[in-house]
């Protein structure tokens, strides 16, 4: 890799936010101990404030990723198993007519590795819920009460195993299952688990939880349609394990690096992860909460090949292995949820020459 590339990744990035007045503030972080890279963005205005490097940052369903982590280290402890059905862990309140699709109930069919690989075709509670909150600010269900409503108003896509549907309602369940299974609520988790040992000072689970170190800086500030979300004080219940992670994004860096390094589960687990994964979208399989670019003839070639996850702020955390790099980054703005993605490519692209 040559200083160009890396300029010419800064200057797409700043101008992307310049010229669009929808993103209000961005941030692009690439690493590559490999090859000596440090590359730590930050473009636009959280408020009246500068957007700085070092601000906590929501990436929405990028969580995810840490809440499968979790569900794999507890595998490898024995506490659970991928296979395990939900009735294991969860109570008939939560579970009674959970999963009925025409007419059927499914609901004793679905494992925790369905709901890993969003495969368990259950309904989604959070757009729906969403909308509720933005008409309503003061509107408010526990992530508990957010799947009961989601099984009386909502409608199950397909049986369980048939094929991917992406749905926050399988994450909040896998969150639930955690603090089951542990006793602990599932920010309390994250804490010891993951953000304590790595020494993620500044991270925290949103609306959930503190960092163990305060930060100078505001938390950066992400839109939809125009509209601040942050300002919305119970908007945590909605994400709550489906990704409520708040970090600066070096310390989204400190997990990816310490995931890929096995220092939280095992390459066994991690491969597990990556490689039992389904079709998402062209070119894009989703294992277990983990997002697989793959290569389609003549459109994307195989030395794209990276692994992470995406959430829907415009948000992305990657792991490029040929390259043995980092690509971590969010425009902050739901409109991004697909230009985000076609710009980490492009970031590829310039990297790759």
């Amino acid at each position: 890799m040559n200083e160009n590339a890396l300029k010419l990744i800064e200057n797409d990035f700043r101008k992307m936010v310049q010229n669009d007045p929808k993103v209000k503030n961005a941030y692009l972080l690439i690493h590559s101990d490999a090859s000596n890279i440090h590359l730590n963005l930050a473009e636009g205005q959280t408020g009246d404030v500068s957007a700085h490097i070092d601000q906590p940052i929501y990436m929405a369903s990028v969580g995810k990723i840490f809440t499968a982590t979790i569900i794999g280290m507890l595998v490898e402890k024995g506490a659970l198993s991928f296979d395990d059905r939900l009735s294991v862990h969860l109570d008939s309140e939560l579970l009674d007519s959970l999963h009925v699709y025409k007419g059927k109930d499914y609901t004793d069919q679905v494992t925790i590795r369905h709901l890993l690989k969003q495969t368990s075709g259950l309904f989604d509670n959070f757009w729906p819920l969403l909308k509720k909150l933005l008409k309503d600010p003061s509107f408010q269900l526990s992530p508990r009460e957010a799947v009961i409503w989601g099984k009386n108003n909502l409608t199950s896509a397909f049986p369980p195993g048939k094929k991917v549907k992406y749905t926050d309602t399988n994450y909040h369940l896998l969150g639930l299952i955690a603090e089951s299974v542990t006793g602990k609520a599932f920010h309390e988790l994250l804490h010891e688990l993951l953000f304590l040992p790595l020494g993620m000072e500044h991270s925290y689970m949103l609306q959930f939880s503190k960092p163990s170190k305060p930060n100078n800086h505001p938390v950066a500030h992400f839109s939809l349609n125009g509209i601040t979300v942050n300002d919305y004080t119970h908007y945590g219940n909605l994400d709550y394990a489906g990704g409520g992670v708040v970090a600066p994004l070096e310390e989204y860096l400190t997990f990816m690096q310490a995931l890929t390094a096995g220092k939280l589960i095992s390459s066994n687990t991690l491969s597990k992860m990556i490689q039992e994964s389904d079709r998402l979208f062209p070119g894009i399989d989703y294992g277990y909460g983990i997002w697989k670019l793959k290569a389609i003839p003549l459109l994307l070639p195989k030395s794209y090949y990276c692994w992470g996850c995406v959430g829907a702020t415009g948000a992305f955390m990657f792991y490029h292995p040929a390259l043995d790099t980092y690509l971590i980054g969010t425009f902050n703005d739901v409109s991004y949820r697909t230009k985000a993605v076609r710009f980490m490519m492009q970031a590829i692209k310039r990297l790759l020459k």
